[in-house]
């Protein structure tokens, strides 16, 4: 098994509805960013360090998937109607057996993906890694607890010093074990920490901004600026 990060994903099923009237028009992971699209910017930084770039997608799916084909993803798959991870045991991903890199299409980061699949080498190739950030004024996130980079709990109630950023590394295969028919990554991840096979890393993306609303996205243009 590899321990380099040779594979990625990008979730971009979504529909976006807190980003309308544009959603209504575009799939959210094509809104315009940066002189291109969300998802656009994230294959920039993917294709620099990644060989295989795969995407899901669900909601105006032709366009989204057009738009791919032109940008040369290596994998599609429409999983409009499961949950978020529905893909992780439904595709030919459930057979790969190394570090996949998992982020979902409102990112805005950049990310030492080295760097990050060494760290998880060292963790000895957990079934899964989530990367958390720091908490941002004005983007909700799900803060993560943890003892030694075990993770106890994950929850909005009780403010912790990280939270989830969306971005994870995992194992498909190793996976396996704990998705149990489920669909989608809060119940894959309440099974994981049952085990205590959920883990964090330590490295925080040098960028990160999440985009949920319009907003949020004029906000993370203005700091690219």
């Amino acid at each position: 098994m590899s321990n380099t990060i040779q594979h990625a994903l990008i979730m971009a099923a979504g529909r976006g509805n807190r980003m309308r009237p544009l959603t209504n028009i575009l799939p959210k992971a094509m809104a315009p960013f940066n002189e291109d699209t969300l998802i656009g910017n994230s294959l920039a930084m993917l294709s620099k360090c990644v060989r295989y770039v795969h995407v899901t997608v669900g909601h105006k799916k032709a366009m989204l998937s057009e738009y791919l084909m032109h940008k040369g993803v290596n994998s599609i798959f429409n999983t409009e109607g499961h949950g978020n991870a529905w893909w992780l045991s439904n595709t030919l991903i459930k057979y790969l057996d190394e570090p996949l890199l998992v982020l979902t299409t409102d990112n805005v980061t950049e990310i030492d993906i080295e760097f990050l699949g060494s760290e998880y080498s060292q963790l000895g190739n957990p079934p899964c890694m989530l990367v958390p950030v720091k908490p941002i004024a004005g983007i909700k996130g799900d803060f993560i607890d943890h003892e030694n980079g075990i993770v106890k709990s994950i929850q909005r109630q009780m403010p912790k010093d990280i939270y989830c950023s969306g971005i994870q590394v995992l194992n498909p295969l190793n996976m396996q074990k704990y998705t149990d028919g489920k669909d989608d990554f809060n119940s894959i991840w309440s099974g994981l920490i049952k085990f205590g096979k959920l883990t964090t890393s330590e490295i925080y993306p040098k960028i990160w901004f999440s985009i949920d609303t319009l907003e949020n996205l004029a906000k993370a243009q203005e700091h690219k600026d």
